[in-house]
């Protein structure tokens, strides 16, 4: 028997090393069908998934409670596994150039526990030749056997997107690939227990890696054209969501809008590919831009708000500005890389310290990470001047009278930023009494 049927007849187990957004919905998945050991070093969220908590709100406190899943935080429980999936997360340095801490981490578990007859398929977002020329070597160091040998890789990129209800790892195409056709069909037998959309077998590892790279690289340049277009068309005076909605009644129009682009992935990726680029001599052209143009996003919404207090004849200096939302993308709690802490930044050179509102979001990461307490909604009073900032569900529902009660009923006009474009425009935009602004 092959290690697909020792896999589903339960007498191999499979592990999930990195139990983040990522990684622990696979773990979860993979149970329904074999015994899955689920490795994380961080004890704390360990605890907390074996009490039944989930702090990802990716799959929900009911589902971690009666998921068999055996969640660890010791490493030696890796030796129980033949078929290893590694799904941590791949961020920059501060230069943007990539950090391969995490999964050159992760392998050297995974290398210290490896036992002959594993295959061991990694997940996170890379640029093309790191499964093979970065964590094989390492896996082979740890580990004492020999790839191809004593044991086989694949690689299989994650396109889990975090706080998406619709589009999970069940019904998205998954994207295989093996060093070798018997390795490549293992991991896509082994994928297809769980991925009811059916998987894609890639050519090659290269292949599955660059796929994925650029997919996040797409999106990236896209929502920067919509930036770029929001910026020129405030200077005209046209709404630019008014003008995407009359454009996407083409057939053939992409529906991407203007935001802010934060998050462990579309802000992140493209730097892999470019960096890569560099290293062989190619410098990226149309990728880099549109990167300067979104990392420059959170300045630029802040210069619009400054402006907009000087056309309310608010004083700048100490103005009281509120934000509402934090995390990188709507209901979701991750706050890493979120953009918004560029607005929060950018106040602070004019001498704002915004109050910043986030019931969705991890607050503990977000002290941890930024410095950042959050205040709460009964706080939001007597403002200057509010942003929306994410478009979480608590503030889809916002009416006209409740945001109306933030504002300083002293201040002539009142400043509200919606850049998600949540709100109804013309509520706000007709009132003689508001100056607002979306991107």
């Amino acid at each position: 028997m092959g290690l697909y049927e020792d896999l589903i007849s339960k007498k191999e187990k499979l592990s999930l090393v990195g139990l983040g957004y990522v990684g622990m919905p696979i773990a979860v998945a993979f149970a329904k069908k074999t015994d899955v050991i689920g490795f994380d070093l961080n004890k704390e969220k360990i605890a907390l998934y074996k009490g039944g908590t989930d702090p990802t709100k990716e799959v929900g406190d009911e589902v971690i409670k009666n998921t068999k899943v055996e969640f660890t935080a010791d490493e030696s429980r890796l030796k129980e596994a033949r078929f290893h999936i590694v799904a941590v997360p791949t961020p920059v340095n501060p230069d943007h150039t990539p950090d391969l801490t995490p999964v050159e981490g992760a392998s050297r578990i995974l290398g210290r526990n490896l036992t002959r007859g594993s295959i061991v398929v990694f997940e996170s977002t890379v640029y093309p030749g790191v499964t093979e020329d970065v964590c094989v070597p390492i896996l082979e160091k740890e580990s004492g056997l020999k790839c191809g040998t004593d044991f086989k890789i694949g690689y299989s990129p994650e396109r889990i997107n975090p706080g998406d209800k619709v589009h999970r790892l069940e019904t998205i195409t998954k994207i295989v690939s093996g060093m070798d056709e018997e390795t490549l069909d293992t991991v896509a037998k082994v994928y297809e227990l769980v991925v009811e959309a059916g998987v894609y077998r890639a050519e090659s590892i290269r292949v599955a890696e660059a796929a994925k790279v650029i997919e996040n690289s797409q999106r990236d340049i896209n929502i920067a054209f919509m930036n770029e277009l929001s910026m020129i068309f405030h200077r005209m005076g046209i709404d630019t969501r008014a003008v995407l909605e009359a454009a996407g009644t083409k057939w053939n129009f992409l529906r991407f809008y203007p935001g802010l682009v934060g998050g462990h992935c579309i802000g992140v990726d493209p730097y892999y590919l470019t960096y890569k680029a560099e290293e062989l001599g190619y410098h990226s052209q149309i990728i880099l831009s549109g990167r300067r143009i979104n990392d420059d996003m959170g300045r630029y919404v802040a210069e619009s708000l400054v402006k907009d207090l000087i056309k309310a004849d608010i004083a700048v200096k100490n103005a009281k500005v509120a934000i509402l939302g934090f995390t990188f993308k709507e209901n979701c709690p991750d706050t890493r890389n979120t953009k918004v802490i560029d607005i929060v930044n950018e106040l602070g050179e004019y001498g704002i310290k915004p109050l910043v509102v986030d019931p969705a979001a991890d607050a503990k990461e977000a002290e941890r990470l930024y410095g950042i307490s959050f205040g709460s909604m009964d706080d939001v009073k007597d403002m200057d001047a509010v942003v929306i900032a994410v478009a979480h569900n608590e503030f889809n529902e916002l009416d006209s009278k409740t945001i109306n009660a933030f504002f300083n009923k002293a201040n002539r006009l009142k400043v509200l930023m919606d850049l998600k474009g949540v709100l109804k425009r013309s509520d706000y935009e007709d009132k003689d009494d508001y100056l607002y602004w979306r991107l």
